[in-house]
């Protein structure tokens, strides 16, 4: 038996937190997207950093080993993160904006669902959300293209929405 393994964490601070411009961008994107907490920027930063620093890796390796990026850019697109056509060189070039752009508390907010992030959030975490007919209670699971049209709310308030929304369009 024995102790089980202690799991790894999935985020990795700033070297400079208390920096004014680190403390001014973190703020920013925890405010724009409605985050509880750095923690949850942090784990999206590491993220992007993650493919990132698989890419330089595959760059400087021998062109038998760069057929690895196949499942990495397949992933990426599948996700929305990256365009269809993308290459290796595109992996250099993502942000964090770009994974918290497909969370799920962003999508609920940006189709209309939420008039703030925080209220997107609300709603998420109380389980009004469905994706595919599946409710989902983390705001931040990463909504793949697939499912963002099947994204739907059971709250009152959203089909009040959606029918006021039907007759302005009548």
């Amino acid at each position: 038996m024995g102790d089980p393994k202690r799991p790894k964490k999935k985020y990795e601070r700033p070297y400079k937190p208390w920096d004014r411009r680190v403390l001014e961008e973190t703020n920013r994107l925890a405010g724009y997207y409605g985050l509880r907490n750095k923690r949850e920027l942090w784990r999206m930063s590491h993220l992007s950093k993650k493919y990132r620093r698989i890419a330089r890796e595959l760059l400087a390796a021998p062109e038998e080993e760069r057929a690895k990026v196949k499942p990495i850019l397949d992933k990426l697109k599948k996700l929305g993160i990256v365009g269809r056509d993308a290459t290796l060189d595109d992996l250099l070039d993502l942000t964090v904006d770009q994974f918290l752009e497909r969370r799920l508390q962003t999508i609920v907010w940006k189709k209309g669902f939420a008039k703030t992030p925080y209220m997107a959030r609300q709603l998420v975490t109380h389980g009004h959300i469905r994706i595919n007919g599946r409710r989902i209670k983390q705001p931040g699971y990463l909504v793949t293209l697939e499912e963002e049209e099947t994204v739907e709310c059971t709250h009152p308030s959203c089909l009040e929405e959606e029918q006021e929304q039907g007759q302005k369009a009548e």
